[in-house]
Order: structure tokens, then C-alpha cells, then sequence
């Protein structure tokens, strides 16, 4: 996915009504007097369990499969005349809420958003809703070209997503956005987006062709004008898969955080279905240099995966932009949480006065239910640069997903600067890697090393670490092929940790991914959270030391 394009169009959004057996969950009146604010559909009853039995029903009928062309004035837009359409601030959806503390704005069609949402508005107390229609006269198109005429001509339009903002900057600054199939993001207290949030992902890494199913309507509980949190309840469906979500989502003051409660029905066999998944982006950082010959010391969204595992493991696994396409799954059981995590929030270790990547949050996943045997899965794609979202994380479930299959999910969402546990033991600072063969300390000098070798620097801080200085300080090192060498432990100052030293060594001339593993220890007490790293050997004929030194 083009990142920049990702914030002006996305995937096409599938019909969510038209199927028989809907006509009591969505309302077909499309212009009823408007005595609720700008919701102007018939009053129908809805609750979340009325919306799990519509997406049951849903999943035992045909998926409508490609949208119906939009009119020719928003299939032309350019992505600058889309971004210049704006919604109306004065049609917000609680704009007639004193004191409120919450307000919600919708996008418009066009682009790559050629299939409508359906937006509802919900009274918490009677259980019943009314739908919002588009109309032209929600938006402001400033200088976007468009002909709104032809928009007249088709009243059931829809809208492509919607914002949330929250005081005090209603209505300039949102910190909540759902925009394009199933994804949204939220911000923290910096108010930079970073990392996506899908609400399913379906054949991400198969055989198959990846299936990106839609949030086609939502339903809006108006909040108490005073409450930080509000209720959003989501219709999915796709080819393969329907779902009935609730979103309790908190606007707190440096974070947001999203109770997630899903229920999932099986239109067909799902080869992999990935729950609470994320997207981000790893171009280069400390350890993976490859990409990074600009002007930035690091291009990232996110720099790791961290895990905390059922078994009440710590691990933490740097990201990589690989050569070629790397998918990896940690198995696990009833996970405690996972999540891709920026731990450096530094301006001076990005430079960067665009992405503003020190300030992009973090996304954790805490379960909120047993979710039993599966596993983390982890994709890593080739990118040229910051633009492709390249990482792909999500829990897989064991079983296999077949026809007619029902399941659900509780979690909960963290988007913040870090995620709100971490281990009480040492946890990985950061990782570097560089050419070895040599003492630390000394360049490689006249003659460079006869054998080839890779320095790899990991640096763990925090915990009780110091403390056992005087005990000794063990590096547990396992590779899955070649050998570590030239060991050091070095206590760095600055950091008041330690920086754990080895070479790597090839033992035969393969090129598959080396699987590294570390954690420290001390008199058989664990020290550390476990680091884990993919290390992509060079083909023999290219493991040599190049010195492009010309001496006049």
C-alpha cells in the first residue's frame, strides 16, 4: 500500500445493504424531517446483538462483489482536489451537543472510495437509530472540481469513513480516523498518525490472492457531552468472511485506547485470518542501513515486534526491510500481548521535518479473552523507501477456518508513545550491525580480516542489571547456523547498561536467513527479555571487505 495515496483513497469499500432479510437493520427512507441533528433516515431499533445475528445472516448470502461506478465527477479527482474537499464542521454529527468534549465528521467519496459506508446515528437510551444521508451540503469543495449535480442525482451516495476529534481542538486536530476497508489509526498525545490498524486481515500470506474485507456501516452511540469515550458498532463483510464489531473507544489525554469486541462468520474455507492486525513501515534504522543512504539516520513507523508471551516471556524482535519477502510465526498460547513498538522517539536520531517519525506512536495488543493456540505472524516486504508500508503483524489462530465457522475475539488497542506494560526485566535498547573480524576498538588497519564476518551490538538497559556486575554477566547466544565469536560485554555509561558484542562466522556457504536468539543471565537467573534477529547472510563470492580508499 502507497502510504501517501493511503491518506487521500485506499481499497474500495464493499455494499454493506441490499441483501434480503436487512430491512430492520438498515433504514431505506432516504429523506425524513430533520429533527435529530443531520441524521434524516427512518427510526429503526438496533443493539449489538441485533447486529451479530444481520452479519450471521449476511455471511449465508453472496458477497455483491465490485462496487457500482461512482459519478464521473469523483472518478476524476486528483488526490490534491480530493484532499481539498471538506466536511462541514458545522454539520458535525454532535455539533448540537453543549460543552461536548467529542464530535465526529465524515470523508467524501471519490478516488479509490468507490463503495459507500453507511453512517447511523444511535440514542444510547431508546436503542434506535437513524441513518445519515449524504448530502452535498455536508461538505465544502473549495476548489476540488466538482460537479455537483451529478451528486444530487444519486442521494444514496454514502460517505468513505469517518474522523473523531476531541476538545479542545474540535474540529481541527482529529485523533481517531477510519478511512478505506477495515483500517483505521488513532494518535497520542503528539497527534501524529504512524502505524494503520485493520479490523481483519484474510490471506495475507497464502497461495491466494490477500482478500481485504470492508467496514461497510457504522453506528454511532451519541455520547454524554462531558465523556472522552464513545461507542462505535461496525458492519464487515467481504468475500470470504461477515463480522459484527463493537469499538469502546477512550480519547485520553496522551493515548487512545480501543476495547475491541468482534464476531466473525465464515462465508467460505479461510486458508489464514489474521486478528487484530497492523501496518507499518521499516525502511532503515540502527540495525538495517541498507536503505538509509539519504539525508535521515532512520526511516521507520515502527522499529519492533514486542511480544509478551503466554508463557510470560519477553521478546523483542527488530524489524528488517529485507531483500526479498520474509514471513515469520511465533507460536504461542493465550498470548498476554504483541505489538509494533517505536522506541526511539528522538527528533535528532531521524531528522525529519515531514514524517516527523519521533513522533509516531506506538500500537499494542492486549487480549481481553482466551484466544488459545496460534500464533504471531510477522511479514516483512521489500521497499525502496518510506512511502509502502512493508510490515504486516497479526495473531493467527491454530485451527482452520472453515465454511459456516463462527468466531470472536475481545481486545484491547494502546496507541501510544509506548506500550503501557513492559518487562520488569533488562529489555533491548538497540541493535547495530557492521563488518567484523576485528577487535572493537581497532580499525581494520593495512590488511584487512583474512575471513569474513558479521559484528553484531546489542544493548540492554533497564532492569537489575548493574546489580550484577560483580557475578558475572552471561550472553546466551543461539544461531541456527554459523557460530559466534569474539565475545565481549561492555558496560556503556550513558546508558548505565550493558553492550553485548559477537561476530558471526559462516560455517558454509548458504544464504538462507540465519535465526539468531539472545538473552543475558547470571547464575542461571534470567536477566533479559530475549532478543531475536533474522540475519540475511551475502552469497560467498560478496563476503569480502571492500576498501574504496583512493590515496593521492
Amino acid at each position: 500500500m502507497n502510504r501517501r495515496r493511503f491518506l487521500k483513497a485506499s481499497m474500495a469499500l464493499a455494499a454493506a445493504c441490499g441483501t434480503p432479510g436487512l430491512a430492520g437493520l438498515f433504514s431505506q427512507t432516504a429523506w425524513a424531517d430533520d429533527d435529530d441533528g443531520i441524521a434524516d433516515g427512518d427510526s429503526r431499533p438496533f443493539d449489538f446483538e441485533h447486529l451479530q445475528k444481520k452479519a450471521a445472516l449476511l455471511a449465508k448470502a453472496n458477497w455483491r462483489g465490485a462496487p457500482r461506478p461512482l459519478p464521473e465527477t469523483l472518478t476524476q479527482l486528483t488526490p490534491q482536489a480530493y484532499n481539498s474537499i471538506q466536511y462541514d464542521a458545522g454539520h458535525s454529527l454532535w455539533n448540537t451537543l453543549s460543552g461536548r468534549q467529542l464530535d465526529v465528521q465524515f470523508f467524501h467519496m471519490g478516488m479509490g472510495f468507490k463503495r459507500r459506508v453507511r453512517m447511523f446515528s444511535l440514542d444510547p437510551s431508546s436503542h434506535q437509530a437513524r441513518e445519515i444521508h449524504f448530502r452535498p451540503e455536508l461538505f465544502n469543495y473549495h476548489d476540488a472540481g466538482v460537479d455537483t449535480r451529478q451528486l444530487a442525482a444519486q442521494p444514496d451516495l454514502g460517505f468513505a469513513g469517518f474522523r473523531a476529534f476531541k476538545a479542545p481542538s474540535l474540529a481541527q486536530r482529529d485523533v481517531v480516523s477510519f478511512l478505506g476497508a477495515s483500517y483505521f489509526r488513532a494518535v497520542d498525545d503528539t497527534g501524529q498518525y504512524g502505524l494503520s490498524a485493520r479490523g481483519l486481515a484474510v490471506n495475507t500470506f497464502t497461495d491466494g490472492t490477500e482478500e481485504f474485507p470492508d467496514f461497510t456501516a457504522f453506528w454511532f452511540e451519541t455520547p454524554a457531552a462531558d465523556s472522552t469515550t464513545f461507542v462505535v458498532y461496525a458492519l464487515l463483510d467481504g468475500p470470504s468472511v461477515t463480522g459484527a464489531y463493537k469499538f469502546t473507544i477512550h480519547c485520553e489525554k496522551k493515548r487512545v485506547v480501543m476495547d475491541i469486541e468482534n464476531h466473525l462468520f465464515a462465508r467460505k474455507a479461510i486458508k489464514q485470518v489474521g486478528i487484530a492486525p497492523m501496518t507499518s513501515m521499516f525502511s532503515c534504522g540502527t540495525n538495517e542501513r541498507r536503505m538509509c543512504d539519504t539525508i535521515h539516520p532512520q526511516i521507520h513507523d515502527s522499529d519492533r515486534l514486542a511480544m509478551w508471551r503466554g508463557n510470560g516471556e519477553w521478546v523483542c524482535r527488530p524489524l528488517n526491510n529485507p531483500q526479498k519477502l520474509q514471513f515469520n510465526a511465533f507460536d504461542d498460547e493465550n498470548p498476554k500481548g504483541f505489538g509494533l513498538v517505536q522506541s526511539d522517539h528522538h527528533f535528532e536520531n531521524y531528522q525529519d521535518v515531514l514524517g516527523w517519525y519521533d513522533k509516531r506512536p506506538s500500537l499494542w495488543v492486549e487480549p481481553r479473552s482466551a484466544w488459545g493456540k496460534g500464533a504471531v505472524n510477522l511479514l516483512e516486504i521489500p521497499t525502496t523507501g518510506e512511502t509502502l508500508d512493508n510490515i504486516v503483524c497479526f495473531w493467527q489462530p491454530e485451527k482452520p477456518i472453515q465454511e459456516g465457522d463462527e468466531l470472536a475475539f475481545k481486545y484491547r488497542l494502546y496507541w501510544s508513545a509506548l506500550p503501557p506494560v513492559h518487562t520488569p526485566l533488562a529489555r533491548v535498547h538497540a541493535t547495530r550491525t557492521g563488518m567484523g573480524g576485528f577487535p572493537e576498538g581497532w580499525a581494520p588497519g593495512e590488511h584487512y580480516p583474512e575471513k569474513w564476518a558479521r559484528r553484531f551490538s546489542v544493548d540492554f538497559v533497564d532492569g537489575a542489571l548493574t546489580s550484577f556486575a560483580d557475578k558475572g554477566i552471561e550472553p546466551v547466544i543461539t544461531l541456527s547456523s554459523g557460530e559466534a565469536r569474539q565475545l565481549e560485554i561492555l558496560y556503556v555509561a550513558p546508558l548505565n547498561g550493558y553492550r553485548i558484542l559477537f561476530d558471526w562466522y559462516p560455517t558454509d556457504s548458504g544464504t538462507a536467513p540465519v535465526e539468531m536468539r539472545m538473552y543475558l543471565r547470571s547464575q542461571g537467573e534470567t536477566l533479559s527479555e530475549t532478543w531475536l534477529y533474522q540475519y540475511f547472510p551475502p552469497a560467498p563470492e560478496q563476503r569480502k571487505y571492500v576498501d574504496d580508499r583512493q590515496m593521492r
